[in-house]
């Protein structure tokens, strides 16, 4: 996990070269659906928020295994993509299958010579950020650095961000902290979500992740001393100042909030170290959920 997760700069500039190529990506105007399990889901939120505001098209994102919305003709849909790191996901393959036909596919894949790449009308191979860990770090953040870079944004920033959150000191409160809540606005509540679940599996924390506006609507009540609220992104107006005056530490930095997320992949490998744990191999998860077929 730690050496994947140390490479992400490299493997962003190399999907940014991608996206500048032909490639079988979306275009401007398509409407998309986005499908992808546990991380990938998370990334396909914060795709679809970020494809709609750079006016791109209507793009709703979708868990693979509550799809079927994205099947009806209904909805109208000109593309479906899916982004799926093993190529072996149950949830996954069975879209694919569904949308042939119906919905032209184009999938995001990391392993190579899977099943999702013969299910698929079309594929973006990141091969470079496939990861040997069961916790994904680089193949999550490629990908969305990948669909970033194709809606014409410049990664550079972001990279030259990733690289200082690589060294930034890693707080002794973060080590000790009870519980986090991680929180976003707009495409980086996606963000937000995935660092939780980080946290989840690497390190075994109660972590929670919200929408920073609807952590005032009940769940900001758990804010205390020896937790933590981390913002990814700008925090709304008075955010900081409600979580400190409950006696928790409030975190943000001014950083790319995709960058501000390997930093926050870094607090759970520590994490896991302090408490003795294997982020590669966490309790009940493997690199692929494979569903009985029977």
């Amino acid at each position: 996990m730690e050496r994947e997760l140390h490479s992400q700069p490299a493997t962003w500039r190399e999907a940014a070269r991608l996206a500048a190529a032909p490639n079988p990506l979306p275009a401007p105007g398509a409407r998309v659906a986005v499908v992808g399990c546990g991380t990938s889901w998370f990334m396909a939120q914060s795709y679809a928020v970020l494809r709609e505001r750079a006016g791109h098209g209507v793009t709703d994102a979708y868990a693979a295994s509550e799809a079927d919305p994205a099947l009806d003709p209904a909805r109208g849909y000109d593309a479906l993509v899916a982004i799926t790191r093993s190529g072996t996901t149950t949830e996954v393959l069975r879209v694919l299958e569904s949308a042939a036909g119906r919905v032209p596919t184009v999938t995001v894949l990391g392993a190579q010579d899977t099943p999702a790449l013969a299910l698929s009308d079309a594929t973006v191979g990141l091969p470079f950020a496939d990861e040997r860990s069961v916790v994904q770090t680089r193949f999550a953040t490629t990908a969305l650095a990948l669909f970033r870079a194709h809606l014409g944004e410049d990664l550079s920033a972001a990279v030259a961000d990733a690289e200082a959150a690589l060294t930034a000191p890693v707080e002794r409160s973060w080590l000790d902290a009870e519980q986090f809540t991680f929180l976003g606005r707009g495409w980086t509540v996606g963000l937000a979500h995935e660092a939780a679940l980080k946290m989840r599996e690497a390190a075994q924390s109660w972590t929670e992740s919200y929408p920073a506006m609807e952590y005032r609507h009940g769940p900001v009540s758990i804010a205390a001393p020896g937790r933590v609220a981390w913002m990814l992104g700008e925090p709304p107006e008075g955010l900081a100042d409600q979580v400190a005056g409950s006696g928790a530490e409030f975190v943000q930095h001014a950083r790319d909030p995709l960058a501000e997320l390997v930093l926050a992949q870094r607090v759970a490998l520590e994490r896991a170290r302090a408490r003795g744990l294997d982020p590669d191999n966490p309790r009940g998860l493997t690199r692929s959920v494979l569903l009985d077929q029977s």
